[in-house]
Parts: structure tokens; sequence; C-alpha cells
């Protein structure tokens, strides 16, 4: 099991993601609304802008104010993560 970490010393299981998508189309923001609804919306981004969104094979909806670029470096095995700092501290 490999973890990811979408910023803020949050994980998530690599194996569990379906997708990572930009949050700025329409179809992606009702996605996030309808998801809220339903009380499956997992929000990481400590009051940042989300930038991206990651959905899983539960259904849950993950937002991350990391950009979607660098989570999927990370999902790749790639350490070098483009130069982004996550703001963590």
């Amino acid at each position: 099991m490999k973890l990811i970490n979408i910023g803020f010393g949050n994980m998530v299981c690599a194996d569990r993601v379906v997708a990572l998508v930009s949050p700025d189309s329409a179809p992606v923001k009702r996605l996030i609304q309808d998801t809220r609804d339903t009380g499956m919306l997992i929000d990481v981004t400590c009051g940042r802008r989300t930038r991206s969104v990651i959905i899983t094979d539960s259904e849950h909806i993950i937002l991350s104010a990391i950009q979607p670029e660098t989570v999927s470096n990370r999902i790749a095995g790639d350490e070098t993560d483009d130069g982004e700092e996550d703001d963590d501290e």
C-alpha cells in the first residue's frame, strides 16, 4: 500500500485513487456540491484554495490545495514534485 501526501500531513492510498482532476469546470463543481450534500466530501485544504479534486473508488471526493500535476508526480513515484512547496509548516 503506497500512501501519497496530499498536503498538510494528509495521506491517501494511491491504490484507491480513480481520478485526479482540476476543480475549474462546471461538472466538477456540481460533483463537489452533490458530494458535499451526501456527506462523502473530504476537504483537506485547510482553508486554502482548492487546486485538485481526487476521486476515489469508494466514491469519496477529496479536495486538496496541491496542484494536480504534483499529486500525479507523487503517485507516479517522482520525488522531485516539480519544485512546488506545500506550505505544510
